[in-house]
């Protein structure tokens, strides 16, 4: 007896996460001024993305610089800036 295959699961791009993420922080503003916004994202953004490629070069910091296009140094930096070494 052969097994089903499963459904094949298709990605959202990830334009489409971050669009929805902004109109969702857009949204709970309530009317709300903000400022700072652009570094606001960034901040949230870059800290995941760093734990993930850490995690995926299992923690090679020159591995993980040269996937990210980032100067070793510069990396070191912005994992000490999110608590990350």
């Amino acid at each position: 007896m052969m097994t089903p295959t499963p459904p094949i699961q298709e990605t959202t791009p990830l334009h489409d996460e971050v669009k929805k993420a902004v109109e969702s922080y857009l949204m709970h503003l309530n009317g709300e001024n903000t400022t700072s916004m652009y570094e606001i994202f960034l901040h949230e953004f870059e800290k995941p993305l760093l734990v993930a490629v850490m995690k995926h070069t299992r923690n090679n910091q020159s591995k993980a610089a040269q996937m990210l296009g980032l100067n070793r140094g510069t990396l070191r930096t912005k994992l000490k800036t999110h608590g990350l070494l």
